[in-house]
């Protein structure tokens, strides 16, 4: 068997999987896969054109709301290059490098996709919980640090787990997806992992724990608040407000739960069982996302209809 430890070792190779069983209707299958990404990305290109185009949208709720389909953006942009490969040109090689790029970017937008998550959270809590504080809390200066704050999260987050796999020997090289995940490429490592389980065990405590009890944590002050003080349509309408980042929390969270536990308690189920979870984890918030957001959101939907209008068309 072939073993590396790092890098500069030779010709290393991992092996990418497609969808296990269905091998030869690989071509067919790339055509949803296909529309989806393109899905993801006109629709999160969209918001992001719609937020900056319009000057009603330059306020703190669509900033994060931007910055929401920029981590939607990268994510389907990650994924994209080693899937489409494989379904159209049955590529399976991605070498050692290549791989561990990918893990830190396809690993690092998941967790960022979890802290804007997080951050809008408390967007709607000060938005409806304090609203006369809203424009003095919530600058452009504060959000400014909020994304910030955010992207070195994600980075000193991921990076830890990049270096303690990166240098351990690999005796395997088939992986069990179209791409490279931290669950997936342990598996294959011939040493001891205790160092790196107990860290992606933090890791996840503190992002698929963490994080959504905060999330739940501050609606349930909203809830509060709404039930105490507002009346009957005051409160359909909060409740209507929020309803588009609830969607997308539950988009983010229960896939990603999926596959922890599928990784975890089911490593003899079916391949196709981890494939399934796998894509649906990575591909259905950078999908619905966009599609949630201009379905609910009439500011955004407006912003995208004078966007793509004849006469704005002109105009440019």
């Amino acid at each position: 068997m072939s073993e590396v430890t790092n890098s500069t070792q030779g010709a290393f190779y991992f092996l990418l999987m497609g969808i296990p069983g269905f091998e030869a209707s690989h071509i067919w299958i790339s055509i949803p896969f296909f529309c989806l990404y393109t899905i993801s990305i006109t629709g999160n290109t969209s918001i992001l054109a719609a937020i900056r185009t319009d000057p009603s949208l330059h306020q703190p709720m669509y900033r994060f709301l931007s910055m929401l389909a920029l981590t939607d953006l990268g994510l389907t942009l990650t994924t994209l290059p080693t899937v489409m490969q494989l379904l159209w040109f049955n590529i399976h090689k991605i070498s050692f490098d290549a791989c561990f790029a990918q893990f830190f970017f396809l690993h690092g937008f998941s967790f960022m996709e979890s802290s804007v998550l997080l951050a809008m959270s408390f967007d709607r809590y000060v938005a409806i919980c304090r609203p006369l504080h809203y424009a003095s809390v919530l600058t452009n200066e504060v959000t400014g640090r909020i994304g910030l704050t955010i992207i070195c999260r994600c980075v000193l987050a991921v990076l830890p787990s990049l270096f303690l796999l990166k240098r351990l020997p690999f005796c395997r090289s088939q992986l069990s997806h179209s791409y490279c995940l931290h669950q997936d490429m342990i598996r294959l490592v011939c040493a001891d992992i205790r160092l790196n389980s107990w860290y992606a065990f933090a890791l996840a405590l503190v992002i698929i724990v963490m994080d959504p009890l905060l999330i739940v944590f501050s609606y349930t002050l909203i809830l509060k608040n709404i039930l105490s003080t507002a009346t009957w349509t005051e409160r359909l309408r909060a409740l209507n407000n929020c309803l588009s980042h609830v969607l997308a929390v539950l988009l983010l969270y229960v896939p990603m739960v999926g596959v922890s536990m599928t990784h975890r308690f089911a490593t003899h189920a079916s391949p196709l069982v981890h494939v399934i979870m796998a894509n649906v984890y990575l591909l259905a918030p950078p999908v619905m996302n966009p599609i949630i957001y201009s379905a609910k959101t009439k500011q955004i939907r407006r912003a995208i209809f004078h966007l793509f209008s004849p006469k704005s068309m002109q105009l440019k």
